[in-house]
């Protein structure tokens, strides 16, 4: 997997972040859960995981995501948690 060489902060993660090409994310029967694939392997995601990569496509900012999640879960106060999450995966080399 990819990984940059400096950490990710708030300040340096993508304003719209979308998959890297080289991950795919799909709905996985046998895994009976959401996965992330990748050409030498799979990550198994949580379903708070799952809805927050599905949502990063290049078109919606993360305030934009973090609003839309809050809405369909009918919770408020998870953008600490998203930007924690959103940070992960940029370090990770899942998002750009």
């Amino acid at each position: 997997m990819n990984s940059p060489a400096t950490p990710v902060t708030p300040e340096t993660a993508p304003a719209m972040p979308r998959l890297d090409t080289l991950y795919r994310l799909q709905w996985e029967e046998a895994q009976k859960a959401w996965v992330l694939l990748y050409p030498e392997g799979m990550v198994k995601l949580n379903d708070s995981a799952a809805a927050i990569l599905q949502r990063c496509d290049g078109a919606h900012t993360l305030d934009m995501l973090i609003d839309e999640l809050q809405t369909s879960f009918g919770v408020q106060g998870i953008a600490p948690e998203v930007h924690t999450f959103v940070e992960h995966a940029c370090e990770r080399g899942w998002l750009v």
